[in-house]
C-alpha cells in the first residue's frame, strides 16, 4: 500500500471527531503566544476577582451579625471593614514587594520555593489549588445571584444556571479562550464605574435628601435578627470573629497580579506594582463605600440568597424611576458579568500553578500536557470536576462556599508574607526594615485570620479545608517522592559509565493463540530480528484446540517449533510470567524479548466485541528483569476498508513463511492457479481474491484453532 493510501487508511476517532466538534480546529505549537499588556488592560483583565468580591464581601459580615447582634449589628459593620481594609493595605503592601521581586508567573508559590524550597512550597500549592477551585464555584453562585436579584423568577434555578455557567466557562477555555485582554477588562471597569456611581449618588442623596431605610424585621425572607438593640447584647467576642472573617472574603484576588507578573510590559515589576496599587486603592474605596451604604440603608442579606445586600442598596439608591431601574439593572448586570468573569480568572491561574508543580515533579506530569488548543487540557478538566463536585455538594450557596473560601487565601497571603520576610533578612538590601515589617505584620494577620476562620466557622465548613488542606500537602510530597526514587532508578548511569553492549543471546517468544494474519505478521517480525533462539509458545487452555492448532503449524511453518505451555489455571499473565522467569534463570545470559499480537478494532465496536489480554500480559511480563515485552499490532478495520475497497494489501499467509504461497482455502494449490467461488468481489486478480477469501474466513479460523 502507498503511502498516499496509507493517510487515507487513517480515519479520525471518535475522540478526535469529538474534540474537533465541541473545541474547533487544532492549534500548532508556533501558534503558542503569550500577550503583553499595558497597565490599563491589565488591571482590568486581571482584578475581577478581587473588584468583584465587594458584592459579597459585607453582606457575609452582615450574615454572621444579624442573629446575633440585632440591629447593632449596622453599627458593627463599619469598624470590622475598617480592620480588613488595614489587613488590605498590608497585603498589598507584600505584594508590592512580590512583584518587584519575582517577575516571573507563580506568585506565592514561587515566593515560598524560592526562599524555603519546593518541599514547603507545596503548602502555598495546596492553598492556591484550594483557592482556585472554590473561586470558581463562589464566583459562579454569586453571579447567578446577582442576576436572580434582577430577575427573581429564575430562584428557583440557581443551581442550574451555576452548573452551566461553569461548563460554559470550561469549554470556553478548552477552546483556548485567554484571560488576558480588552474583552475581559470591559466588566471589571463597567462595575467599577457603577459601584463608584452609586456610591457617589447615595453620598449626595444622604446629605442632601437623605436615604430610605430598610427595615429588616419587615422583609419577609430575610435573615433571622435578633431583637436586642445593644453593641455588646448577643454579639459575643466569637461571633465577631466570625463575622470578620467572613469579611476576610472580601480581599480575594489580592495576589492575582502577582502570579501574571509576565503578562505585563517592560519593566515589568514596576508596572505590575502599579497595576497592583490602584487595584487595592479602588478595591478599598468600592469595599468601604459598600459597607457605608449598607450601614445608612440597613440592606439585609436574605435567607435564600436573594436578593443580595448589592441589590437592596441599588434599589434605595438609585430609586423606583426609569432612570432608576435602568441604573439598577446595569448594575445587576456588571455584577453578574464581573463575578462571572472573576470565575475565568481560575480556569487561568489553576492550570498555570499546576503546570509550575508538576515542573518540580509534585503533581501529574499529564498536567503538564498542552491540549488540542494549545491550553493545559487536564487540568482544566480538573478543576471543572472538582467545582462542580464542590457546588453540588454546597447547593450552589454563597454562604456555604465562603468558609471553604477565604482559609485558603489567607494561608497564601501568609506564605508569601514569610517568604518576603525570609527574602529580606537574607539580602538586606535599602529599606529592608520597612520593608521586613510589612510583611511581618502581613503574615501574622493572614496567620490570624487562617486560625480564626478555622475554629469560628469549623463546624460551618472550615473542617473540610482543615482536613483536605495537610492531607493534600501529604499527597503532593508523596507524589514527589514517587517521582524522585523513579529518577533515582533511570539516572545510575549518570554517575558510571553506561554499557551499551549487546547481550550474549537474544530470545524471542511469540504468543500464538490462532492461526490469522495478525499471528503471522508477528512471525514475520520475529524472523527479522535474527535472535539466537526464536520460539512461537502456546498456552493451552483446550487441549482439543491445541492440538488443531499443532497439526496445523506443522504443515505450513518447519522453520519455528510451536511450544505448547499447560494453563490449567487459565491465567495467562501468570503462565507468560513463569515461562520469561524460568528461561532467565537457566538462561542468565540472555534477553528474552516476548511479541504479543495485537488485533486493533474500531475504537467504539473493539472495546466491546474483544479483550486487551496482550496488553495485560505486556504489562505482567515487562516487570520482570532482563525481559521486554512487545505489542505487534495489525489493525483489522483497515483491512476490512481495503478488502470492501478492491485494494487489499498482499498479505503473507502460512504458505509464505519460507516457501511458495500456497491458497490457504484448502485447494492445495499455488495461488495463481486456484480458481476461487464466483461470490468474491470481481476486479480483484487470482492473488488476491485468495487473500480476500482468506482474509474473510480468519475470523472463523481464529474461534476453530
Amino acid at each position: 500500500m502507498t503511502g498516499q493510501t496509507d493517510q487515507q487508511a487513517i480515519s479520525p476517532s471518535v475522540s478526535d471527531v469529538c474534540k474537533r466538534l465541541l473545541l474547533g480546529k487544532p492549534k500548532i505549537t508556533s501558534d503558542l503566544e503569550h500577550e503583553k499588556l499595558s497597565n490599563a488592560v491589565a488591571l482590568g483583565a486581571l482584578s475581577p476577582d478581587a473588584i468583584s468580591s465587594t458584592a459579597y464581601g459585607p453582606e457575609q459580615i452582615m450574615v454572621e451579625l444579624l442573629p446575633a447582634a440585632g440591629m447593632a449589628a449596622f453599627a458593627l459593620l463599619l469598624p470590622i471593614t475598617g480592620v480588613i481594609l488595614l489587613i488590605l493595605a498590608l497585603v498589598a503592601g507584600s505584594y508590592r514587594q512580590v512583584v518587584m521581586t519575582y517577575t516571573r508567573a507563580g506568585g506565592s508559590y514561587i515566593v515560598a520555593r524560592d526562599n524555603f524550597g519546593p518541599r514547603v512550597a507545596q503548602v502555598a500549592a495546596a492553598a492556591l489549588l484550594i483557592d482556585y477551585v472554590v473561586t470558581v464555584a463562589i464566583q459562579c453562585a454569586a453571579g447567578t445571584v446577582a442576576v436572580v436579584s434582577a430577575i427573581p423568577v429564575l430562584g428557583p434555578y440557581s443551581l442550574e444556571i451555576t452548573v452551566t455557567a461553569v461548563l460554559v466557562f470550561s469549554l470556553a477555555n478548552l477552546r483556548g479562550l485567554r484571560e488576558a485582554g480588552r474583552t475581559f477588562a470591559v466588566p471589571t471597569y463597567a462595575l467599577i464605574f457603577m459601584l463608584s456611581l452609586m456610591v457617589v449618588a447615595g453620598l449626595i442623596r444622604e446629605i442632601f435628601w437623605g436615604l430610605p431605610i430598610y427595615d429588616p424585621h419587615q422583609l419577609d425572607g430575610a435573615v433571622p435578627v435578633h431583637q436586642g438593640n445593644g453593641l455588646i447584647m448577643g454579639a459575643t467576642v466569637l461571633v465577631i470573629l466570625r463575622a470578620f472573617a467572613n469579611g476576610g472574603s472580601s480581599l480575594t484576588g489580592v495576589e492575582a497580579i502577582s502570579s501574571t507578573v509576565n503578562l505585563f510590559h517592560p519593566p515589568q515589576g514596576i508596572n505590575a506594582r502599579r497595576a497592583l496599587t490602584i487595584m487595592a486603592w479602588i478595591l478599598g474605596f468600592l469595599l468601604a463605600g459598600v459597607a457605608w451604604l449598607a450601614y445608612v440603608t440597613h440592606a439585609t442579606p436574605f435567607v435564600a440568597g436573594y436578593p443580595s445586600m448589592l441589590s437592596e442598596i441599588g434599589r434605595a439608591v438609585f430609586g423606583n424611576g426609569a432612570v432608576g431601574h435602568v441604573l439598577y439593572f446595569l448594575l445587576q448586570a456588571a455584577s453578574a458579568a464581573i463575578l462571572y468573569n472573576g470565575a475565568n480568572t481560575s480556569f487561568n491561574g489553576f492550570p498555570a500553578l499546576a503546570n509550575f508543580v508538576a515542573e518540580d515533579r509534585f503533581l501529574p506530569r499529564p498536567l503538564m500536557k498542552r491540549g488540542h488548543r494549545l491550553v493545559f487540557s487536564n487540568a482544566i478538566i480538573v478543576l471543572t470536576a472538582l467545582a462542580l463536585i464542590l457546588l453540588l455538594a454546597t447547593g450552589g450557596s454563597v454562604n456555604a462556599l465562603v468558609p471553604l473560601f477565604t482559609m485558603g487565601v489567607f494561608s497564601a497571603f501568609a506564605m508569601a508574607g514569610f517568604g518576603m520576610t525570609k527574602h529580606h533578612l537574607k539580602r538586606r538590601d535599602r529599606g529592608w526594615r520597612r520593608k521586613l515589617t510589612v510583611n511581618v505584620s502581613a503574615r501574622i494577620l493572614s496567620t490570624l485570620v487562617v486560625g480564626i476562620f478555622a475554629v469560628a466557622k469549623f463546624n460551618e465548613g472550615a473542617w473540610l479545608i482543615v482536613v483536605v488542606f495537610p492531607v493534600l500537602v501529604i499527597i503532593l510530597i508523596r507524589l514527589n517522592r514517587q517521582y524522585r526514587a523513579e529518577a533515582a532508578v533511570l539516572d545510575l548511569c549518570a554517575t558510571e559509565q553506561p554499557c551499551f553492549d549487546s547481550y550474549p543471546q537474544h530470545r524471542v517468544f511469540v504468543f500464538v493463540d490462532s492461526i490469522d494474519l495478525a499471528e503471522i505478521e508477528a512471525m514475520r517480525y520475529a524472523k527479522s530480528l535474527h535472535a539466537e533462539v526464536l520460539t512461537a509458545v502456546h498456552f493451552v487452555l483446550d487441549p482439543s484446540r491445541a492440538e488443531l492448532l499443532q497439526k496445523f503449524w506443522d504443515r505450513f511453518e518447519h522453520d519455528t517449533a510451536l511450544q505448547m505451555v499447560e494453563c490449567p489455571d487459565r491465567r495467562l499473565g501468570s503462565a507468560a510470567y513463569g515461562l520469561v522467569s524460568q528461561t532467565l534463570d537457566d538462561h542468565p545470559d540472555s534477553k528474552v524479548t516476548v511479541l504479543l499480537p495485537r488485533r486493533t478494532y474500531s475504537a467504539l465496536v473493539g472495546r466491546l466485541l474483544h479483550d486487551r489480554t496482550a496488553d495485560r500480559i505486556a504489562r505482567i511480563v515487562s516487570r520482570i528483569s532482563r525481559a521486554s515485552a512487545q505489542i505487534v499490532a495489525f489493525d483489522v478495520e483497515s483491512q476490512i476498508t481495503a478488502a470492501r475497497a478492491g485494494r487489499m494489501k498482499s498479505l503473507p499467509y502460512p504458505g509464505t513463511l519460507g516457501r511458495p504461497s500456497l491458497c490457504p482455502t484448502g485447494h492445495g494449490q499455488p495461488v495463481r492457479q486456484c480458481r476461487h467461488p464466483k461470490w468474491l468481489s470481481t476486479g480483484l486478480h487470482d492473488e488476491k481474491r485468495c487473500h480476500l477469501q482468506r482474509f474473510m474466513r480468519s475470523a472463523t479460523a481464529a474461534r476453530v484453532f
